[in-house]
């Protein structure tokens, strides 16, 4: 494999809430701004032990949603075209087709494995640092603040696994930046790991939501809890998806936002709702310092003028389009769905489209221009990224109840509510697979991976092939620097979750 991080360890120096200004090309090749060298570092000076955590934070926001990141997470399912010119970036379309014989030398799809260890190597290199501060200290109280700190870096490790193992399976486990002569592990290997990583998360971080935390927006037990509840649900391991998603509903922590609407626009940002988000700041200021996503909203955002501008890609469906027309729905899809040639309720007008571009494009990365900070010229400045909600666990709460023989109504119906749809009784599991392609459109992927552990892939993907199309295929440069990606997988010999 390649040495996807240099020797030293690279952490951001944290500004409000952790962020940091740096380039978000940098991809560690040279010491980013605000970035300190690991043999400077005085670790007996422990009031400084947040910041290799600050770091994962200040990275992570842009290598997990990298906009190409995006795009092959997205682009597979039944909800999402690729949008775009019609020969822009051809290859997502290619993927969307199955067409896999023409993404060997994708350069997004090798940016993507590369991105989700990046992520790997910095959370393996920060935990070494955490390891020499924790040789510092005395009290019980620090050393429960390294472990937690330990958990958070931990936490964005197992994330990207749950990337790398639902992209690709059989994933290489690099748990020493210095190691060689790796090779994939078992995907069942993979899995067990990124499960001792969340237990040891969710029995060191705090029994909070992640906007109550003294570094607002941080991943808490309860986002542990929630990722657990997905690797458990993408395996169909029922009772403790219904134990873990019980758990976040019992704590009284969390509630749906109550305007679906708004959600995902500055008003929605770290709200109750909110299980994880990638932030994003300019600071309250019109020039000057921003901490800006990768273009993950522009890539996503209509053809226009600045500030409601963007590249096109990712159009929801006509299919998608007709099931919420086939519902009834309103709420959600005046959300979900940014139409061209209309004006939003907050008055921005989007252009009609021309030629063969989109004539609908993702409400949910849309940031009204009444909302940006005025000067602010990028389409989506100073919002976040949304990436676990309270609505998912609900969702997993109630499909884990009906599969174990048990009503799933109360925590279906929350969803329904929220969205002015009339409650079920007796819901079934088709209703809550529905409810979630309707609740979940255009996010993560969520659609692609819920049709394949479903077993509904092939009824309902053109050129879908169960038992071919579920990964995609390792990318040829990552091959070319380790031929070891291709010989069979080789069991993984875990280390304890405390170690």
């Amino acid at each position: 494999m390649k040495n996807i991080l240099n020797k030293k360890l690279l952490w951001a120096l944290p500004l409000a809430f952790s962020l940091t200004v740096s380039s978000c090309s940098d991809f560690l090749d040279k010491i980013p701004e605000n970035s300190v060298e690991v043999e400077s570092v005085d670790y007996s000076n422990t009031a400084n032990m947040y910041m290799p955590v600050s770091g994962i934070y200040a990275k992570s926001r842009n290598l997990l949603a990298a906009w190409s990141t995006y795009g092959c997470l997205l682009v597979r399912g039944d909800d999402v075209d690729k949008g775009g010119s019609p020969t822009d970036q051809m290859e997502y379309e290619y993927a969307s087709k199955f067409q896999y014989g023409q993404l060997s030398s994708f350069w997004a799809l090798n940016g993507t494995w590369q991105n989700y260890y990046n992520v790997i190597s910095l959370v393996n290199s920060a935990l070494s640092s955490l390891d020499n501060y924790a040789q510092h200290l005395t009290s019980e109280n620090d050393k429960q603040l390294n472990a937690q700190y330990q958990a958070e870096a931990r936490f964005f490790r197992a994330l990207a696994y749950f990337y790398l193992v639902n992209l690709w399976g059989d994933v290489p486990i690099l748990v020493d930046n210095q190691e060689l002569g790796i090779f994939r592990s078992p995907k069942e290997d993979v899995l067990q790991y990124m499960y001792d990583e969340l237990d040891y998360c969710i029995a060191n971080l705090p029994a909070i939501r992640p906007n109550e935390s003294s570094h607002p927006g941080a991943v808490t037990k309860y986002t542990a809890e929630t990722l657990k509840a997905k690797v458990k649900m993408y395996n169909n391991e029922w009772e403790d998806v219904l134990a873990l998603t019980n758990n976040i509903i019992d704590s009284g922590k969390f509630e749906l936002y109550n305007d679906f609407y708004e959600l995902f626009k500055i008003p929605g940002k770290l709200c109750n709702e909110s299980l994880l988000e990638y932030q994003f700041t300019d600071f309250g200021t019109g020039s000057g310092d921003i901490v800006q996503s990768d273009n993950w909203f522009s890539f996503q955002g209509p053809r226009g003028e600045a500030p409601i501008s963007g590249w096109a890609f990712m159009e929801p469906t006509q299919k998608i389009q007709d099931l919420f027309t086939k519902r009834g729905e309103t709420v959600r899809a005046e959300t979900t769905f940014l139409k061209t040639g209309e004006t939003t309720r907050d008055g921005d007008y989007i252009q009609p489209a021309t030629g063969e571009e989109p004539t609908v494009y993702n409400g949910k990365a849309y940031t009204p221009a009444n909302q940006m900070t005025e000067g602010r010229l990028n389409y989506g400045d100073n919002n976040n990224i949304r990436v676990f909600r309270y609505a998912d666990v609900l969702l997993m709460n109630a499909e884990a109840r009906v599969r174990l023989g048990q009503s799933g109504d109360a925590p279906l119906n929350l969803v329904r509510e929220r969205a002015g749809m009339a409650p079920l009784t007796n819901a079934t599991l088709d209703q809550i697979l529905e409810e979630r392609q309707v609740e979940l459109a255009v996010e993560w992927g969520e659609r692609f991976f819920d049709l394949v552990r479903t077993d509904r892939a092939t009824q309902e993907l053109d050129g879908f092939v169960k038992g071919e199309h579920e990964y995609y295929p390792i990318p040829q440069d990552q091959i070319d620097l380790n031929a070891n990606l291709e010989a069979d997988p080789v069991p993984f010999e875990s280390e304890t979750a405390s170690e």
